[in-house]
């Protein structure tokens, strides 16, 4: 009896691996360029828009500071050409010179005054009066002010959210309760310029090691840069906070509880 044409025993390849042998190639090419492609794309974006940002920033403080330069001082007078980062530098320049005025005794007295012709203003003075705090707060050496990323359980029990210490909580806050607060900002992604300002027992926070910056990334992202854990690999295993089941029970069972007017027995 006659055996069928095999293909395997004679060495031929049949029409249905064909596909096998070539659609591989083809896809693995396509797929190592558009890996080169998205590579390019994350060498050069964050470089090209920081960049980008950076001129026109450079830009826009030229335009607003390069006309107050007098002709004689201004290099460009002399120039064919401009020079960008001239507004910028002498703005640098003169705030320097600024803060070493204000240093001085005569500088001080001038300081006085100007505030106190501030403070006779209805609504200029409000406004200067918190610019100047939160500016106080901000840039002062001294101050740790949004130099602390803590956890804090928002906006119920069971879910964390990322927020930003900017101070020990004072006042008619304080002192109506019980608790050491803390002032906390929370954040909004991916706009962290806009958030909630919260009152938050210190018991009540888990701190981070993550620096503000990587707080403002892990925010600025969506969770999607996330910075490593410095921890040794033998304590990452191990959970750091532990269950509050207990605390949300006793505190449901106290707002439960029906509240008693005064003077009631």
């Amino acid at each position: 009896m006659t055996e069928p044409n095999n293909p395997e025993h004679n060495g031929e390849s049949s029409e249905d691996e064909t596909p096998h042998l070539i659609v591989p190639v083809k896809t693995g090419v396509l797929h190592r360029l558009r890996n080169y492609f998205l590579t390019g794309i994350i060498i050069t974006a964050p470089l090209g828009i920081t960049i980008f940002i950076a001129w026109k920033f450079i830009g826009l403080i030229d335009s607003w500071v390069t006309p107050f330069i007098p002709a004689t001082y201004n290099p460009e007078t002399y120039l064919p050409f401009d020079l960008p980062g001239l507004g910028l530098l002498f703005s640098i320049v003169v705030l320097t010179l600024i803060g070493a005025l204000t240093a001085s005794f005569t500088g001080r007295i001038l300081v006085r005054f100007g505030e106190r012709l501030v403070a006779r203003m209805p609504v200029i003075r409000a406004v200067y009066g918190a610019l100047k705090q939160i500016f106080e707060t901000v840039l002062a050496q001294s101050s740790k002010s949004f130099r602390e990323v803590v956890l804090v359980e928002y906006p119920r029990r069971g879910i964390w959210a990322i927020a930003f210490v900017t101070g020990h909580t004072e006042g008619e806050v304080q002192n109506l309760t019980e608790d050491d607060l803390v002032n906390v900002f929370l954040p909004t992604t991916p706009n962290p310029t806009s958030g909630f300002l919260l009152f938050v027992p210190r018991r009540a926070l888990v701190t981070l090691n993550m620096t503000v910056e990587e707080g403002i990334k892990l925010v600025i992202s969506g969770g999607i840069v996330t910075p490593p854990d410095p921890r040794p690999q033998a304590l990452q295993d191990v959970p750091q906070i532990t269950s509050r089941e207990g605390e949300a029970d006793a505190e449901r069972a106290q707002f439960d509880t029906p509240a008693r007017a005064v003077g009631d027995t």
